[in-house]
C-alpha cells in the first residue's frame, strides 16, 4: 500500500516514516517545502501526482502558547491546512489518518477521557486541533488519532528543553497538569497497528499511566542522572495567558505499555 505522510520531517514523522517502511508499505514523503498544506491547489496537485492509497496528516502548528498570538497562522496549519487535504480525499475518495490531541479536552473530568467523550478546548490550539477533527469528520473513511505530552529524538519536546537547560539554576516546574507522556515511536507503532487491522473511528494512542509535569521532570533528570534544582509550582504562578487542562489523561484501553517503560527505552536510544 502507498501511505502519503505529511509533516515528514517533524518530530512524529521521522518515527513513522521508517515504522511504516519495516511493516512494507510504500511510503510518499511531504514536508512544508515539498507540500504546503496551506496551499490549496498544490495539495491537489501533489497528491494526484502520488495518487497514495491512504493519507497520514502529522504535520501540524504545536506551539500551544505562540497559538494564543498567532491565531492566525495556527489556524490556517491547523484547520485550513486540514481542510484541504480532506478535500482532496473526499474527491477521491482516500482515506485519512489525522493526528489529534488531548487538548481538545477542557480537563474537567478526573478520569480518563474516553474517546467517545464530548471535547472543549480550553486554549486556541485545542480548538483547532477540534476544528480539525470536524473537518476529517466529514469523510467517510478516516482515523481521529488523539495522543498526548508527546516527545521524541527529533524536534524540540519538554524531554529535549529540560535537558538543555542548567541544572544548577532553579527550575520550576508545574505540579498541577496530569497527563500521560508518549513515546513518538509508540505513537508511530500504534498507528501503523490501527491502520492494518482496526475498523474507521476515534482512537486513543498514548502510553499508560498518569503523572504530573514536575513527576515527568524528575524522572528525566534521574534517568539521565542528572542532578538539577527543580521545583514544584502551581500553574497559577507562572506568567502565561494559555489556559492548559489540568487533567488531559487519556483512555487508550489498556493497549500500550506504561510511560516509565517507554521513556527508559528512549533515553538508551538518546544521543543528546
Amino acid at each position: 500500500m502507498k501511505v502519503l505522510v505529511t509533516g515528514s520531517n517533524g518530530m512524529l514523522g521521522q518515527d513513522l516514516c521508517p515504522v511504516l517502511e519495516d511493516e512494507g508499505y510504500e511510503v510518499v514523503e511531504t514536508t512544508r517545502k515539498s507540500m504546503d498544506i496551506t496551499d490549496k491547489d498544490k495539495v491537489e496537485n501533489i497528491i494526484l501526482a502520488h495518487n497514495p492509497e491512504l493519507i497520514i496528516h502529522t504535520a501540524a502548528y504545536t506551539d500551544v502558547e505562540k497559538a494564543e498570538v498567532e491565531r492566525e497562522e495556527a489556524h490556517l496549519v491547523n484547520v485550513t491546512g486540514t481542510r484541504n487535504i480532506v478535500q482532496v480525499c473526499k474527491k477521491q475518495n482516500i482515506p485519512l489518518v489525522y493526528i489529534s490531541s488531548d487538548f481538545v479536552f477542557d480537563g474537567e473530568k478526573d478520569t480518563p477521557y474516553k474517546p467517545e467523550d464530548r471535547p472543549h478546548p480550553v486554549n486556541y490550539y485545542g480548538q483547532t486541533k477540534l476544528d480539525g477533527e470536524e473537518s476529517v469528520k466529514g469523510l467517510s473513511k478516516y482515523y481521529i488519532i488523539r495522543t498526548s505530552w508527546l516527545y521524541g529524538h527529533h524536534g524540540s519536546n519538554f524531554v529535549t528543553k529540560l535537558l538543555l537547560k542548567n541544572p544548577d539554576e532553579e527550575i520550576k516546574i508545574v505540579d498541577d497538569q496530569i497527563g500521560s507522556p508518549t513515546w513518538t515511536v509508540d505513537l508511530a507503532t500504534g498507528i501503523v497497528n490501527i491502520i492494518g487491522s482496526e475498523k474507521y473511528g476515534i482512537y486513543h494512542v498514548c502510553n499508560s499511566g498518569a503523572v504530573s509535569r514536575f513527576e515527568f521532570a524528575e524522572e528525566i533528570f534521574a534517568v539521565f542522572d542528572i542532578k538539577a534544582n527543580i521545583v514544584p509550582c502551581k500553574t497559577s504562578d507562572l506568567q502565561s495567558n494559555v489556559k492548559r487542562p489540568k487533567y488531559s489523561v487519556l483512555d487508550n484501553h489498556g493497549r500500550y505499555r506504561n510511560w516509565e517503560i517507554a521513556f527508559r527505552d528512549f533515553a538508551t536510544l538518546a544521543d543528546f
